[in-house]
Order: structure tokens, then sequence, then C-alpha cells
């Protein structure tokens, strides 16, 4: 849960939204703010950027009311643990988008589990990828990434040709995943914007439920 990034900078912490449910949070006196910054100097956590990234992956509703991000590492067994209850949720709900921010913070295998996951978007596979590597128990290796993604009918040659081709661009996307993580004050994995609004760890089904019918609510007072 660790998480190695440096901390930013007061002026983007000051501009944070803490959400502060009191069936979700501890913190139940806490009034839920928007958790976008405004202005040209923190284009990091401008909302198109953060919620509409068009280079990362979507799962869920793509055309939900409300969207969750997802900043996740493959390693991470909370993240491990979680995935199927969120996919639960989402499906559920029937009107989430879920957008799923890579964000290998758990050492380099962690990255190269991130970076091929993100090369299988080009033979249209990022979803089976995804789930390959989240759905394990045990310790993810080199040869353990490659013996699942080919397990999911994954191409792996093509894989490792269009990582290849595409490093700059994948490695760009991870960059972005981990400056949000980072002004946004995540310290680990997972974290998640619901809404407007941020929830740095992992919820339970109901806790979740709660968050999205939230975030809906301040939409409308919106």
């Amino acid at each position: 849960m660790n998480n190695p990034t440096k901390s930013t900078g007061l002026n983007r912490r000051s501009a944070l939204g803490v959400f502060g449910s009191g069936a979700v949070m501890a913190a139940a006196a806490a009034i839920p703010r928007s958790a976008f910054a405004e202005g040209d100097d923190e284009k990091v956590l401008a909302e198109a950027q953060v919620l509409r990234d068009p280079d990362v992956p979507v799962a869920g509703n793509v055309t939900g009311d409300i969207t969750i991000v997802e900043w996740f590492d493959y390693q991470c067994p909370y993240c491990r643990k979680l995935e199927p209850e969120l996919r639960q949720v989402v499906q559920d709900d029937g009107k989430v988008r879920l957008v799923l921010k890579d964000w290998p913070i758990l050492g380099p295998v962690s990255v190269v589990a991130a970076r091929m996951a993100l090369a299988c978007k080009f033979q249209d596979k990022y979803n089976e990828a995804h789930d390959a590597l989240i759905g394990v128990n045990s310790k993810l290796t080199e040869p353990r990434i490659n013996e699942l993604l080919t397990g999911a009918g994954i191409d792996l040659d093509r894989a490792k040709r269009d990582l290849a081709a595409n490093a700059t661009a994948i490695d760009a996307i991870l960059t972005r995943n981990n400056d949000q993580a980072t002004a946004f004050g995540f310290r680990g994995t997972p974290s998640f914007i619901v809404g407007k609004f941020r929830v740095p760890g992992a919820l339970t089904i109901a806790q979740f439920e709660q968050v999205i019918a939230d975030a809906r609510k301040a939409k409308i007072s919106n």
C-alpha cells in the first residue's frame, strides 16, 4: 500500500475535496467539495483529463451519468480483493462509467504488468488483460504475466510488438495517472474518484452504493 511518489505542494492539496459521508468515511463531519482544481496552474487535475482521458480504458456504461475512476496496481492485494465487488456494483447500477487508471507503484514488475496490459489495447484486449492480471492471488513475475496474458487469449508476440511501437505513448499514460494520483494526495492503491469526490481507499459494496448515490445527489444539486 506504500506509495513512493513524492508529495505535492500545498496549493494542490488545498484544491482537493474529501468525501465525508457518515455511512462511508470516518470523518463524518466533512462536507463534500469538488475534487477538481481550477485554473491554468492545475491542469493535471482538470476534470476532462481525470475523467475522460481518451487513452485510458473505460469499463461499465461508457455513457453513464456517474464516473468512478480507480487507480490500481496489479500486485495490490486490496485491488485484487475489491475487483469483483466493484464490478458487481457497476453492473448492478447500470449507469456507472468505470475508468481504469494503471498506477504501478509496487515495484518494477507492476510497471511491466501495466505496460503490457496497456499494450493489449491495440488488439482490443485490454479488458481481458486486466481481468487476467488482477484476478490472481499469487505474486506476479514477468513469465507469469506472459502466461496469464496468453491464457486470456492475447497474442503475446503482438502485444510485445505493440508495446515497443507505442512505448512513449504508454509511458505517457502512466505518467499522467501518477501525476494525478500524487496531486490528489493518494497514498496507495486502490484509490478512487466517484463523481467529483475523492475516496482514498477500498470500500464495501454497500459503501460504494452509498458513495454513488451521494455523488448523484451532489450532481443534481449543482
